[in-house]
């Protein structure tokens, strides 16, 4: 009984050794991501999962470097991943969020609307995500209303368009001037809006 003891108590001593190194490769990847060298992160992190697969930190972190060395797609993947295996309702819903901000950048505004709700399905308490929700929902608001509108155009432009030979009155000119000029008040805050849908950025660990 003692040997089967002593055996039992060398094999968790070498398994919590394992863990501490695998926690060290962890931080040295921080390390490397917080100083801006997200290659060398990624090397970091791609190692403790060769040697642990079920390890989510470095899974978590893993895409995280990827986002920012632009590599959407491999990111995408594992954040999906992690989302089907993890039953850690905080990294499951920082998951989804990075999955969102992914998608925000791939200009598909429905999909990181999704994304955002099942975050907040997880955490309904992330600012975060709802603010980058109330964002992407009135970027899409926008994206549809001027298709109507263009359907309506042609009709109005038959309505409002001078007959030949009618020469528009002072007044007539005056408020044409002040349309236009409306109408390059609103597309100059239309691009300071779609600027600012765009700069989410992904949650670190």
């Amino acid at each position: 009984m003692k040997k089967i003891l002593f055996i039992l108590s060398v094999i968790t001593s070498l398994q919590l050794q394992a863990q501490d190194n695998l926690n060290e490769i962890i931080q040295k990847g921080n390390d490397f991501y917080l100083a801006g060298e997200f290659e060398k992160a990624a090397s970091q992190y791609r190692q403790v999962m060769e040697k642990d697969p079920a390890n989510t930190t470095a899974r978590f972190n893993q895409a995280n470097a990827l986002i920012k060395l632009d590599k959407k797609q491999e990111a995408s993947q594992l954040l999906s991943a992690l989302i089907d295996v993890t039953k850690n309702t905080e990294l499951k819903g920082n998951s989804w969020y990075n999955k969102g901000v992914i998608l925000t950048k791939e200009k598909n505004l429905v999909g990181s609307i999704e994304a955002y709700k099942n975050a907040l399905r997880q955490n309904p308490n992330d600012k975060t995500a709802r603010e980058n929700l109330q964002k992407a929902l009135l970027e899409l608001k926008k994206q549809v209303k001027p298709r109507d509108d263009k359907k309506n155009k042609p009709k109005k432009q038959d309505q409002q368009k001078p007959q030949p030979n009618q020469a528009m009155s002072p007044k007539e000119l005056e408020q044409k001037l002040r349309l236009l000029s409306q109408k390059e008040k609103e597309v100059r805050q239309r691009m300071q809006r779609q600027t600012g849908a765009g700069g989410s950025q992904a949650k670190d660990w």
